[in-house]
């Protein structure tokens, strides 16, 4: 596994500990904004600010590495150098800085130079997997931008890639449409013809923890679950759908499942005191 694969499935975990312990476990009375400009017209970020702001907190040894590779392209085999650069960016930012944003969006720049289906499918869900654990509104919308990108420039060399439907989940909660459900049904097309593929999956069920509809939700959740067993995230989602119906009995037991698979001390301690507050 990639470190970059690893990082992302250890942060997603602590962002689900973080939303089921410490968020709110009850659906809103009022539906939120459909989008983003409808919660701030003047909600927008460009590339330049996002890259701007994570550079802002580091320090001037770290700066000065990321200018100079920004500023490394010279005449020449241009397209070949910035591939290079790229990847070393990609790297730089989210192997030694662990800054997993800007990581996933160089290697998606990256995946555009080297025109690749496997590589720019596998980009835009390194983005989508970050659009995910993104808080601020107008960085995921930023983000969900770059990862639609990514996937319609796949489609375009393989309209029949499963992987790259998932573009919809950009629609879901990138918050980049008037609708953000209408990307529903390219991921149910996708679950429907293969109900194995995991992902999908996956982000009917955050779509429907989303909508407030937990039934369908915790279905897809315990699908995923009869794949993997020891799918984490799953369990997690699951046992927190639980909570949110008041099926107190049905969340406590996957609760405990999930203290076989967390081995962060911290972890484990919020998981049990939120398993005694039920019982």
């Amino acid at each position: 596994m990639r470190k970059q694969q690893f990082a992302l499935i250890f942060t997603g975990i602590l962002l689900l500990i973080g939303l089921y312990f410490f968020g709110n476990t009850v659906a809103p009375n009022k539906p939120a904004p459909a989008t983003a400009e409808a919660a701030n017209p003047t909600t927008t970020l460009t590339t330049e600010q996002v890259i701007a702001k994570f550079k802002s907190d580091l320090n001037p040894q770290q700066t000065q590495t990321i200018t100079q590779l920004e500023n490394s392209v010279v005449r020449g085999d241009v397209h070949n150098q910035q591939l290079h650069v790229y990847h070393q960016l990609a790297s730089y930012w989210m192997d030694t800085l662990h800054r997993d944003v800007p990581g996933a969006y160089y290697t998606g720049e990256a995946a555009k130079l080297e025109n690749s289906e496997k590589n720019l499918t596998f980009a835009a869900h390194l983005l989508v997997d970050n659009m995910m654990a993104a808080s601020d509104i107008s960085m995921q919308k930023w983000i969900a931008k770059q990862a639609k990108t990514l996937f319609e420039k796949a489609l375009t060399i393989n309209p029949n890639n499963d992987s790259s439907k998932i573009i919809g989940a950009c629609y879901m909660f990138g918050n980049i449409s008037d609708n953000p459900m209408q990307g529903i049904l390219s991921i149910k097309e996708i679950a429907d013809k293969n109900p194995n593929n995991v992902y999908a999956q996956m982000m009917l069920g955050l779509g429907g923890v989303q909508s407030g509809q937990y039934d369908k939700a915790a279905e897809r959740f315990l699908n995923i679950i009869k794949l993997q067993p020891d799918n984490i995230e799953a369990i997690l989602n699951l046992a927190g759908v639980y909570e949110r119906m008041g099926k107190k009995e049905d969340a406590v037991k996957w609760y405990k499942k999930s203290l076989n698979l967390i081995q962060i001390p911290q972890a484990r301690k919020d998981i049990e005191e939120r398993i005694k507050s039920l019982q």
